[in-house]
């Protein structure tokens, strides 16, 4: 009899279906049934020794919260026997219901050792007992999660022992992840905590990766990428992170007729064994970048996420830099753009920042100028040590591509029925704040906002909470425009102002869409294990 291993997650959901993700022992067929009738059935299938299901949910109904359990081949698996948690249940917003919309990133999965957590109470665990405390009280309607899911490259203290007993640490990679298993080890050790098991069961994610779901400076440049590739490890590493970002991540971020137009899931489906297929797919995106894309659009409502892949689809030759190749460039206008006047809120998820303190910002952008060989070799050097030393890769790195979305978004918050705010959501800085967009030449009169938030269960050193909240102030600015000067950078062609933060903690945010209102809420968590608030702010009023 098949056992459930991991899930289930309840992953992407539109009032009228939804898909529940699993993962089991033995192959079966994985079931779900709903408590008003509503319900579907899916086979397992195989990539490299485990068996997974994605169930479609069909004969939902807008305005019903559902519960559901779960069986394979009859055998109920969900919910565990003596869960002390409420019932799962698949929620279908009404027509005209507020949207609410949770996020962060950075998610640190150590689990707490002689019961103390090394960075604090995990925000993600913090949420999921205040809902399981009140179950019928105000919960997201989804959860964005911006990068980091696991850490493959900074590994618990249980998981390196795990390593250990597979293969010698003393050789490359070392404690960090070599292969698919340990992959798979990693969304154990994250998604099996009772507490994280029990929310995504309950409130439907989408997901994107960031650098550590692979490696710390994925993508950097292609001097980085070069060596890398010299090395002995790192091709089975990045084949067996992109092969697992697919199955526990990538699936779930799909609607059932995305689904069935992929001929990637139909090639892992077609074989009693998808491991190879899944392979081609993985080093088709390796060599070919602009071939596969990870990024996708979601529509709540009146609400448009359209979630960026800012790690996988970069141009890295120093000439030709951008955060997107042309063809994802040219997908994301197309997402931003489209049916004009159909959304009341446009989300744009990148796991990077767009807007950072300026300081950092301007170092970036001279970095760059550096690389390219503005100032000569020996500043290009110098730029590229810089560059990896200390993480100056995000948009501002990409002076081109923060430059065209930068025009992409106020041709959007300026176009005839426009929506009512554009915000920018992000993470991978292990703080938050809140960042807001004006344009030189007048532009758009709504919201254009940065929102940044991590981590949800990280640490910061002290120094860098030092370096963000001095990169902010008057001084930081006018350093920041003698390094531009230096290296002959344009001026951007957007200014911004900080308008709340720097917060440090394990914290999360919350945006609540109401028509044409959106209001912010930041919650931090606490010693206690529970989530207070640390700022409230009203975007639009509608």
């Amino acid at each position: 009899m098949a056992e459930l291993r991991l899930g289930p997650l309840l992953r992407y959901t539109d009032g009228s279906c939804a898909t529940v993700w699993v993962e089991t022992d033995a192959p079966c067929t994985a079931r779900v049934r709903c408590s008003d009738g509503a319900g579907g059935a899916a086979p397992t299938f195989r990539v490299a020794g485990h068996h997974y299901a994605l169930v479609t949910v069909t004969g939902l109904r807008p305005g019903t919260s559902p519960s559901y359990e779960v069986f394979l081949d009859d055998a109920p698996v969900w919910p565990l026997p003596d869960s002390r948690f409420p019932p799962s249940v698949i929620r279908s917003p009404g027509a005209g219901d507020a949207v609410r919309v949770t996020f962060g990133s950075c998610r640190w999965a150590a689990p707490p050792a002689d019961g103390k957590d090394p960075v604090g109470p995990d925000a993600l665990d913090t949420l999921a007992k205040r809902l399981a405390a009140d179950p019928d009280g105000h919960r997201p309607d989804v959860l964005l999660l911006l990068g980091d899911q696991v850490y493959a490259d900074e590994v618990s203290e249980d998981t390196r022992r795990r390593l250990a007993r597979r293969r010698d640490l003393d050789k490359p990679p070392g404690s960090q992840v070599a292969d698919y298993e340990e992959y798979c080890h990693l969304y154990h050790e994250s998604w099996l905590d009772p507490e994280i098991r029990w929310l995504l069961s309950t409130v439907p994610s989408f997901m994107i990766f960031d650098d550590h779901d692979i490696v710390d400076d994925w993508n950097t440049s292609a001097a980085w990428l070069a060596d890398m590739r010299s090395t002995d490890w790192w091709q089975k590493r990045l084949i067996s992170g992109l092969m697992s970002y697919w199955v526990h991540q990538h699936l779930g971020n799909l609607s059932p007729a995305e689904l069935a137009a992929d001929p990637a899931w139909a090639a892992v489906r077609a074989t009693p064994d998808g491991t190879d297929a899944l392979r081609a797919l993985a080093e088709q995106a390796d060599a070919e970048p602009a071939s596969v894309r990870f990024s996708y659009r979601r529509d709540f409502g009146r609400v448009r996420v359209v979630m960026v892949d800012s790690r996988a689809a970069r141009v890295l030759d120093e000439h030709h830099r951008a955060m997107l190749d042309p063809g994802e460039a040219g997908w994301l206008r197309e997402q931003v753009l489209a049916d004009e006047g159909a959304y009341d809120h446009l989300l744009i998820g990148t796991s990077l920042p767009w807007l950072l303190p300026h300081l950092v910002h301007d170092a970036e952008s001279w970095d760059a100028a550096l690389c390219a060989g503005e100032r000569g070799e020996r500043w290009a050097r110098f730029g590229e040590w810089l560059r990896r030393g200390a993480d100056l890769e995000h948009w501002a790195a990409f002076p081109r591509s923060f430059a065209g979305l930068a025009r992409l978004i106020g041709e959007a918050a300026a176009a005839p029925g426009a929506p009512a705010s554009v915000c920018v959501l992000s993470g991978d800085v292990h703080h938050g704040y809140i960042a807001r967009a004006s344009w030189p030449s007048g532009g758009p009169d709504i919201p254009v906002v940065q929102l940044t938030c991590s981590p949800v269960h990280n640490s910061v050193p002290l120094t860098m909470r030092i370096g963000f909240r001095f990169g902010w102030s008057a001084p930081a600015r006018l350093l920041g425009r003698l390094l531009a000067r230096h290296g002959r950078c344009p001026r951007p062609p957007v200014r911004w102002r900080k308008q709340g933060g720097p917060w440090f903690g394990n914290q999360l945010m919350t945006l609540t869409l109401h028509g044409r209102s959106a209001r912010l809420r930041l919650e931090r968590s606490r010693t206690d294990e529970t989530l207070r608030t640390v700022h409230e702010t009203v975007l639009t009023a509608g």
